[in-house]
């Protein structure tokens, strides 16, 4: 199982007994939905089809194979004293959310004061990325953030915002594109008064 934020660990599924299915079952499927979708997957613009869906959900769901915790193990003491907040300013996610496998593209603001130790900048965009890259609802990704600045950095308080459309809701169902959500999730110094106004003022929101 892949080690993440120990608050996350439960709504994990332990994948150690299953055995993944191989590229070909994987391209099969694909080459089913098409068929089931109207249309012929032996057709020469459908052809390879299969083979570049396979090949685009290893980009897109990448997530699975990487360990958030270990993105945030190097991290930095000689910070000349500071001790104000850090924040990181729209960060692009790309994610699928996992109701119906559509796209939720938007930015992440990331915040966190630190105690004795920072992250390079770099790590919290990595963070974000490899969270994103899996089947998530946005919500859950937002704590999931969170959760892991928690854990590795051991701050005086974390926050985290996202703000996304989903393709979901724009092109199925009610059909409102345009439509954007916020979601956020402050702890310790920064979840009450002057700390938290002036991350969400930073974060236009």
């Amino acid at each position: 199982m892949l080690r993440i934020a120990p608050a996350l660990e439960d709504a994990t599924l332990d994948m150690a007994t299953e055995t993944a299915p191989t590229r070909a079952e994987a391209e099969a499927a694909v080459r089913t939905l098409i068929r089931w979708a109207g249309d012929d997957p032996r057709r020469e613009g459908l052809r390879d089809t299969p083979a570049r869906v396979a090949r685009a959900y290893e980009e897109w769901f990448s997530g699975y194979g990487q360990d958030p915790l270990a993105l945030l193990e190097r991290t930095f003491e000689e910070v000349g004293g500071y001790g104000d907040m850090v924040l990181l300013k729209d960060i692009p996610v790309s994610s699928f959310c996992e109701h119906h496998v559509a796209a939720i593209r938007g930015v992440a603001h990331v915040a966190y004061l630190p105690s004795e130790r920072v992250v390079g900048i770099s790590k919290l965009a990595r963070l974000v990325e490899a969270l994103s890259r899996r089947l998530q609802i946005q919500e859950r990704l937002t704590t999931e953030i969170a959760a892991a600045l928690e854990t590795a950095l051991k701050p005086r308080g974390v926050a985290v915002a996202v703000v996304a459309t989903h393709d979901c809701m724009a092109s199925r169902g009610v059909n409102r594109p345009g439509v954007g959500m916020v979601t956020k999730h402050l702890t310790g110094a920064l979840a009450s008064g002057p700390l938290r106004a002036e991350f969400l003022s930073a974060a236009g929101l």
